[in-house]
Formats: structure tokens, sequence, C-alpha cells
């Protein structure tokens, strides 16, 4: 793949750092065809100098935070009590018994939420016993939801449980109730 300087040794990084830098890539979209552009590639001050990635990947995030972070993960071992907030993607494959307010969520198929989810991207797979409120809300078949869906746009997959109301809203996220930062309580 990089040409070698017959002058050097072969454990040399120098030969590497003069090289190229690669611009084409090959990733899986989780959210679907409304996230084109929200990969590694799509903010130009994560370029390398001298890089010259793709116009398609030069798109803004779909997120609306400026800097795009790798997402929080909730493994299956491990269990949250009480309020979870982060201003990036969550994905969830353990227990949660409290709400969830974040940017993107997906919810495992292992995973358990018991309360209510704030997010601007929900995909559910696992167990949600509790109200949803989301612009973009899917529910897989292998997801059991109870509880009222908030939304503007919903997708439900054949096989998916769902028992609630659903109600579809301009912009659902701002009627969610407000959690107090620094007690993790739900403000009125």
């Amino acid at each position: 793949m990089f040409s070698k300087k017959p002058e050097k040794p072969e454990n040399d990084m120098s030969t590497f750092d003069s090289q190229k830098p690669i611009t084409k890539t090959t990733s899986k979209a989780v959210g679907g065809p409304g996230q084109a552009g929200s990969g590694p590639l799509s903010n130009p001050a994560s370029q390398p100098p001298g890089s010259s990635a793709p116009k398609a990947a030069m798109a803004t995030p779909a997120y609306r935070g400026s800097d795009r972070m790798a997402p929080s993960i909730i493994g299956e071992d491990l269990t949250v009590t009480g309020n979870v907030l982060s201003k990036g993607e969550v994905q969830v494959d353990g227990q949660i018994q409290g709400d969830v307010h974040c940017s993107s969520l997906i919810v495992g198929e292992k995973a358990q939420i018991t309360g209510g989810i704030v997010a601007e991207d929900v995909v559910v797979r696992g167990q949600v016993m509790g109200s949803i409120r989301g612009v973009r809300v899917t529910l897989q078949s292998s997801s059991h939801v109870e509880g009222d869906i908030f939304h503007q746009s919903l997708a439900i997959e054949q096989g998916a449980f769902f028992e609630g109301k659903s109600r579809r809203s301009e912009d659902p996220i701002a009627s969610a109730p407000k959690i107090d930062m620094l007690s993790g309580q739900a403000a009125e």
C-alpha cells in the first residue's frame, strides 16, 4: 500500500508520515438515510491538514451540537438508577430506571428503560416503560413499548409491540419536562 524508500529502514515512520492520507472510507449509518454526512468526515476541523474529503461528506452534522462526540454506551451489565443526561448520542444495552434526555438514543434489544425518553432521534429495539418524546421515533420489530409517544415522525416495524397513545406534534421536545441538572429531579 505504501511505497518504501530503499535508503530508509523498514521500521522508519517518516515514510508513513509523508504519504497522502486515505480519504475513502466505508461506514454503516445507524439512523437511516436522514443522517447522511454525520460521520467522522463531516467535520472539516477533524480532517488532517492537506486532506480533501468528498463534498458529500462535508455536509452539516445531523445533531444540533457543533461538536459530534462518540456515543455514550450503557452496557448490558450496567443498571442506572436515576436520570441520564447527554448532549450527544446514547446507546443503552443495560437497564435505566429514570428519565433519559439526549440528542440521539438507541435502545438495544436487551435494554430496559423505565422512565421517560426525550431525544431528537429515538430507535427502540428493546423494552421501554414510559413516554417517548422525539422528532424521529422508530420502533423496530424486537421492541416492546408501553407508554405514549409524542413525535413528528413515527415508524413502527411489523412485530413491534406498542401499547399507548401516539400523538403527532410539530415540536414534541419543546413540551417535555425539563430535568434539573443539579438535583436530578424533574423541574416544573
